[in-house]
């Protein structure tokens, strides 16, 4: 009895994470505003206001992240700071490999779609990501 209740928690976890095919990348695209972070024993961070948003540009499995910080004109403040990376996508998994001067680390994409975006790192930081709504006061 305790294998197949283990065996049902087992194929319950696995079925929460999305197939992430190479089609599905092109969502990885534009602006993305972090909206909670949810830690390995279960609490949740959450963020009301984000003074950064991530800007995500990729073309054939290679691409770009830089910070940007928006501006009551609607536009975003940036710099010249971005971590290039590289997606590899094996049997549904999509990682992003990060490669900075400074370090690199890994990211697993566990759900990705046009208006949502989650990752999980190497310490199993899960964080969550919402399309951010554009506001300009003129």
């Amino acid at each position: 009895m305790k294998k197949i209740i283990l065996f049902f928690v087992f194929g319950l976890i696995l079925s929460c994470k999305q197939s992430i095919s190479e089609s599905d990348l092109q969502h990885l695209n534009g602006y993305w505003e972090i909206e909670k972070v949810e830690l390995p024993d279960g609490d949740k961070k959450e963020y009301k206001v984000n003074e950064t948003i991530d800007f995500f540009k990729l073309e054939s499995k290679k691409g770009f992240r830089k910070k940007v910080m928006p501006q009551l004109d609607g536009t975003y403040l940036t710099n010249n700071i971005q971590e290039e990376f590289v997606i590899t996508v094996t049997n549904g998994n999509a990682v992003i490999g990060y490669k900075t001067n400074y370090a690199s680390w890994k990211e697993e994409i566990i759900e990705l779609s046009n208006d949502k975006l989650v990752v999980k790192n190497q310490q199993d930081l899960e964080y969550h990501y919402k399309r951010p709504v554009k506001f300009s006061i003129k």
